[in-house]
């Protein structure tokens, strides 16, 4: 059978950087076809050459076995390949309806005939099992809803291969399981599937075939039945990966983190975290679950001092911080990892030894008065590197040069270095190749096994249920649930981080 999708010897360059290096890649018609590799191989890369976003240095792009040169995606969709990015490309103040149709409107006369629009959403939904409201406005649908709206937007636009990135990011486990449902039914009417994933736990549940990228290269492709996780993580990482912590029993102290009663505004003055209470003891680790959205930022920035509280209180060991500013805090003991690297964590123009005494400038030994200690800070900086295992471990390097896992590994050194009582945790594997997210798993554990505090927020519930001590689940701002990962699983988690479960602590 011709293959739906051929990839020969496909190179990708961005001046002097190779983003894909010779790959070949076959697709074969009506499966599901997962393409893994660590942050940085090239998936996406190659995805968007596929659907024409970029243009490929040199090799064969071949659909239905026909050689084609995409210029633009709408070269690549009146081909039938379709792709649903991993953030969303929606607007949010249009219909379901409006937004599937938009570029395609049908018409009566020269007006939009909305009648007709929600009609045939409505059966192109039905018919492909998407169940979604026509009518209703994107910006009150849940996540995996909005999911759906892409998914059928390419439909409605008749692609018969369909490429998603990262699909499952910001998914709560039901909402991957009706998902997977989907994609196994457009399979079985002989669509295509290509699944961008770094899950490889979904890869062995859902996909048909699997092809690894490292560096840019194939570096391994086989039939999913063929081959376990253990493999694929061997050849994403080109080493051994240890996929199972190992983790003593914790030994909790006394409170290093207590909030009681607080409540926090988002940027809109509306109120995004409401009468939470809870406390993180010294020698643990606290879990926060939560689909994106819930209040979790704003509880962040609130316990860091980056966002005032309209009441409660914080308290850092015996010293309330509530009204305390981010040095204070850092000073009280607080460290902290944010989830945005980029605006909150680093300063990309900065050489690695700088960013490595952020916050610290000021204190000794990093500073002799009025001037920064230069020995001291180069000394610190091949200390932190060589603990961190960041590459290259060269002080004078700028941060920008860093990988993204090579920069979150700096991050978490430098926070760990602070030896603080309490590390508030943000999503600190989120864009972090499986090497880095090990590393640093190890990191946190052994943090809480010296005797801090870590309040852990995380997307990825793999990576709650195995590092967290306690779990609690953030919904609308609230927790309503409280638990420890033995008497749990991701499915029980999934119902209160939807809201389907009944609230209770």
């Amino acid at each position: 059978m011709t293959p739906a999708v051929e990839l020969l010897d496909v190179t990708k360059t961005f001046g002097r950087l190779v983003a894909n290096d010779r790959v070949s890649l076959s697709v074969r018609r009506g499966s599901i076809h997962a393409l893994v590799g660590e942050n940085g191989a090239g998936k996406t890369t190659l995805m968007k050459v596929l659907f024409g976003l970029y243009q490929p240095a040199s090799g064969v792009i071949r659909v239905d076995g026909a050689s084609v040169r995409f210029r633009s995606p709408w070269d690549a969709l009146r081909r039938g390949l379709g792709m649903v990015h991993q953030h969303f490309m929606l607007v949010p103040p249009l219909t379901v309806a409006e937004n599937i149709t938009l570029g395609r409107e049908p018409t009566a006369g020269l007006a939009f005939n909305r009648k007709r629009a929600e009609h045939d959403v409505e059966e192109l939904s039905r018919r492909h099992g998407l169940r979604i409201d026509p009518r209703a406005r994107v910006e009150n649908l849940s996540v995996g809803e909005q999911q759906r709206v892409e998914i059928l937007k390419t439909l409605y636009r008749g692609a018969r291969i369909l490429i998603l990135d990262e699909p499952t990011a910001v998914l709560t486990p039901q909402e991957v399981d009706e998902l997977f449902a989907v994609l196994r039914g457009l399979r079985d009417q002989g669509d295509t599937v290509i699944l961008i994933t770094h899950k490889l736990r979904e890869v062995m549940e859902l996909s048909d075939r699997v092809t690894v990228l490292r560096g840019g290269r194939v570096v391994g492709e086989c039939d999913t039945k063929d081959t376990t996780i253990g493999e694929l993580a061997e050849r994403m990482v080109g080493r051994q990966v240890l996929l199972t912590l190992d983790k003593a029993p914790s030994k909790p102290g006394g409170p290093a983190l207590d909030v009681q009663g607080l409540c926090v505004r988002d940027d809109r003055g509306l109120d995004a975290v409401k009468d939470v209470s809870l406390a993180v003891r010294a020698g643990e680790i606290v879990g926060v679950a939560g689909v994106e959205g819930n209040g979790q930022a704003e509880l962040i920035e609130a316990l860091t001092g980056l966002r005032p509280v309209s009441a409660g209180t914080v308290r850092l060991g015996a010293r309330d911080v509530t009204r305390a500013t981010p040095l204070e805090r850092l000073r009280s003991g607080l460290a902290h990892v944010p989830a945005d690297r980029l605006r909150r964590g680093i300063l990309a123009e900065y050489d690695l030894a700088d960013n490595l005494i952020l916050g610290r400038q000021r204190d000794r030994p990093f500073a002799k008065g009025a001037w920064l200690d230069r020995e001291a800070i180069q000394k610190n900086a091949v200390d932190t590197l060589a603990a961190n295992d960041v590459r290259p471990p060269v002080p004078q390097a700028l941060v920008r040069t860093l990988s993204g896992g090579n920069q979150q590994k700096l991050i978490v050194g430098r926070e760990l270095s602070r030896r603080a009582g309490v590390l508030i945790a943000a999503h600190p594997t989120r864009g972090v190749d499986l090497g880095a997210s090990e590393f640093i798993h190890r990191r946190l554990l052994a943090e809480r096994d010296r005797g801090c505090g870590v309040l852990l927020v995380s997307s990825e519930l793999s990576e709650l249920l195995s590092l967290s001590d306690r779990l609690v689940v953030l919904y609308e701002g609230r927790i309503v649930f409280e638990t420890r990962p033995a008497d749990t699983d991701e499915r029980s988690l999934g119902l209160y981080m939807s809201g389907q479960a009944a609230a209770h602590a």
